[in-house]
């Protein structure tokens, strides 16, 4: 147990931090799978900014390293002009 009031502080904050990463986290993942599932070239271009953009903040945060951000950008940007 922590003894000191900083500490405790401490405690408090990185699990706030880490809730909040983690909803980001799983959101990010599930607007990533329902671009992959879209099936219309117009709705996969629309969702696809806003993805990204949620890529980038996480890769910025570094929630997740910065070269998985742009791995899964690059194979989005593939199924996208594929469609």
């Amino acid at each position: 147990m922590a003894n000191h009031k900083s500490a405790l502080k401490r405690i408090r904050s990185n699990r706030v931090k880490q809730l909040r990463n983690k909803y980001q986290h799983k959101t990010t993942r599930n607007a990533v799978r329902d671009l992959r599932a879209a099936t219309e070239k117009k709705d996969a271009a629309d969702l696809y900014p806003k993805v990204v953009a949620m890529l980038d903040k996480l890769a910025k945060n570094n929630v997740i390293h910065k070269n998985k951000a742009n791995n899964l950008k690059s194979k989005l940007a593939k199924h996208v002009a594929a469609l």
